[in-house]
Parts: structure tokens; C-alpha cells; sequence
């Protein structure tokens, strides 16, 4: 389970700036294919690591709830911070923003 907690961080680690990645991309990319709850386990797990968290995002393109009072807006704000734009309903366009670590975008 060490090696795996392990490789999601660093998956998670390599989302550039101005990107987003998805909980099942990241469990994909960490060789946990069908894993993304893992990846929000870990996540939540993980602390005050210096780790871009707030890029990962569930495949509709929407901020995960979360139990602390105002994660999703504080979420929402860093990526905001990044550029990263939500439509009317609270989603990020995935064919804008989405992270595609096999091309130049």
C-alpha cells in the first residue's frame, strides 16, 4: 500500500500549473487503474505536503465535496488563482483544462 500511497503523490505532483488531472487519471497515471477513490483516500490522507491537490477534480469536471466547512471554495479559489475558469455549473471544461501528460498542451 506504501508504494501505491507513493505513486499517487507523485502523480498527482506532476499536474502542471493551469491543469487539471481527474482522481481515475491520477490512479491510472500511479498504475491503479479503476482506483479513484483510492486517490481521494490518499489525498485526504496526506496532509500539509507540498502537493498541487487542488488540481485533481472528479470526472464531471467538479470540485469533490469534502467534509472541512469551505474546502470546495478554497479549492475553487486556487484554481481560479491558476486560471482556470468553471462554467455556470460549477464545472471545469476538461477539454480545456484537462492535464494530457502525453502531449505538449
Amino acid at each position: 500500500m506504501k508504494d501505491s500511497y507513493r505513486d499517487i503523490l507523485t502523480a498527482v505532483k506532476q499536474i502542471p500549473r493551469g491543469k487539471v488531472a481527474t482522481y481515475g487519471q491520477i490512479a491510472a497515471l500511479a498504475g491503479l487503474p479503476r482506483q479513484a477513490r483510492l486517490v481521494g483516500q490518499v489525498l485526504s490522507a496526506a496532509g500539509d505536503l507540498q502537493l498541487p491537490w487542488h488540481r485533481v477534480i472528479n470526472a464531471r469536471g467538479m470540485i469533490s465535496s469534502r467534509r472541512e466547512p469551505g474546502a470546495e471554495e478554497y479549492q475553487r479559489i486556487l484554481l481560479e488563482d491558476e486560471g482556470i475558469v468553471f462554467d455556470d455549473n460549477g464545472r471545469v471544461p476538461l477539454s480545456r483544462f484537462q492535464w494530457r501528460p502525453d502531449s505538449r498542451r
